[in-house]
């Protein structure tokens, strides 16, 4: 952890108490120290002529999937939907190596920390090799993306997934499965192996990951929540409207409903998509405390379905965003995407917004503090004691001239774009300055390299 100590003025920034003018954060051991408002600028202060903001952390993240992006885009079938996509991920997973799988990580997480992404959940299930053989370190493609997340500075949520079967009822996996199977044992193993690693890199932590309910049995969802103990737990719910008739023919009941009754649901937790449920499920999940992964951009993507978000957040119901497939990489998509999904199906305008908060305040506020809960990261927020992430939104951005207050997060989110950003603070360290990340060339000429053997695996 960097014990450098550091001082950064704004005009203006976004604190727990509103937006205040002349801000001074300072830094210490890479998390915020103090934030002191209506000061002048000391001189040993570093002046960022920007708007503040806190950093936000992308709660889902399959990064290997950002270098496929645009190319499942071919399907001219009808009934294409994300069985179909789900089959060429395979082929592409199929050729990654471990340099592969660094190279296309790194190149997301400097597309995140760009963005205003500050901190990531990595749902981590491609373990071994490509004949489904652990490499000799069975923990090879986990260290790859502690290499990635070091090297971007971005702050990392390790979540290694146990994956062992292909659909419920403990069904046998298929080819295009092998790379990410796991025994109870062999994944106990590979959390033993990834814990120094990710205990020696600033700001991460490690998480647990069932992958969803097709995929492990009642029995090893239960080990899992035992081996836990405090930490973070993700899984995918009930993204799609074939997993919930399966669900219902193979357990009798639907996944969020099932997993309510069967499973010690609660603040930990982060349940994936949860895109089809009903009012008892949508009610259930928000007295669990627990936070629902809401993923737009990869939902609209993959014609998953709409979250209801209204009611959900009406009854109190916490939630993050994440970029999971990373088929594009922008908070301000994904903010924008929630809302005008929930407006084109209401047929309504300013859906999330209340009579204290504007939408795209809300919205922003609220889905800081579901990232910062469900990756188990004290970001989201510019107060003492929250890790150092700090976003600077350019006042001359077109979007933002004369704006002021909630008009400049709105104004963000739905009049302009992630040009916006011009610095990127993450851990106390600046990452991004004047809009592009401190090691862009290196991390894109390395994907470059990448990139072209890969084209023609889907």
């Amino acid at each position: 952890m960097t014990t450098a100590k550091s001082a950064h003025h704004f005009p203006a920034a976004l604190t727990p108490d509103g937006w205040r003018d002349n801000v001074l954060v300072t830094v210490s051991g890479g998390l915020i120290e103090s934030v002191e408002t209506e000061i002048a600028a000391p001189a040993q202060a570093e002046r960022h002529d920007l708007y503040a903001v806190p950093g936000m952390g992308s709660l889902h993240s399959h990064a290997f999937q950002r270098g496929m992006a645009g190319l499942a885009e071919q399907g001219g079938r009808r009934d294409d939907q994300f069985w179909s996509w789900r089959d060429v991920m395979y082929r592409f997973v199929g050729a990654l190596t471990p340099d592969d799988v660094e190279a296309v990580t790194a190149l997301a997480y400097m597309e995140m920390l760009e963005a205003g992404f500050t901190a990531v959940g990595e749902f981590h299930y491609l373990h071994h090799d490509p004949a489904g053989q652990p490499y000799a370190d069975p923990a090879e493609m986990g260290h790859r993306v502690i290499a990635a997340a070091a090297e971007t500075g971005i702050g990392l949520s390790l979540l290694p997934v146990f994956y062992a079967h292909s659909g419920f009822g403990g069904q046998a996996p298929t080819a295009g499965q092998r790379r990410f199977i796991q025994s109870l044992d062999s994944y106990a193993g590979l959390l033993q192996r990834l814990e120094p690693a990710v205990a020696a890199l600033p700001g991460a932590t490690l998480g647990l990951a069932p992958h969803s309910l097709r995929a492990v049995t009642a029995d090893e969802l239960a080990a899992l929540v035992s081996l836990a103990k405090d930490r973070v737990f993700h899984i995918h719910i009930a993204e799609q409207v074939r997993e919930v008739e399966e669900s219902i023919q193979a357990t009798g009941a639907r996944p969020v409903e099932w997993l309510l009754a069967n499973a010690p649901v609660g603040p930990r937790w982060c349940l994936v998509h949860a895109t089809h449920l009903t009012e008892a499920e949508r009610r259930g999940v928000t007295e669990s405390g627990a936070v629902v992964g809401l993923c737009p951009v990869t939902e609209a993507n993959l014609g998953d379905g709409l979250f209801p978000l209204r009611e959900f957040l009406d009854e109190g119901g916490r939630f993050g965003i994440g970029t999971d497939s990373n088929v594009a990489i922008s908070l301000v998509q994904e903010l924008q995407l929630l809302e005008y999904g929930q407006r084109l199906v209401l047929r309504a305008r300013n859906v999330a917004a209340t009579e204290s908060a504007s939408t795209g305040m809300r919205l922003f506020s609220g889905a800081a503090a579901g990232g910062g809960q469900a990756l188990d990261q004290a970001n989201g927020v510019l107060a003492p004691g929250a890790r150092a992430d700090i976003v600077g939104l350019d006042p001359a951005h077109p979007a933002l001239i004369a704006r002021r207050g909630s008009e400049i997060i709105d104004s963000w989110i739905f009049a302009g774009t992630g040009s916006a950003i011009r610095l990127v603070i993450a851990g106390g360290v600046t990452r991004v300055r004047d809009g592009h990340h401190i090691r862009r060339q290196a991390i894109l000429e390395r994907w470059r390299r990448t990139a072209g053997r890969l084209r023609d695996v889907v």
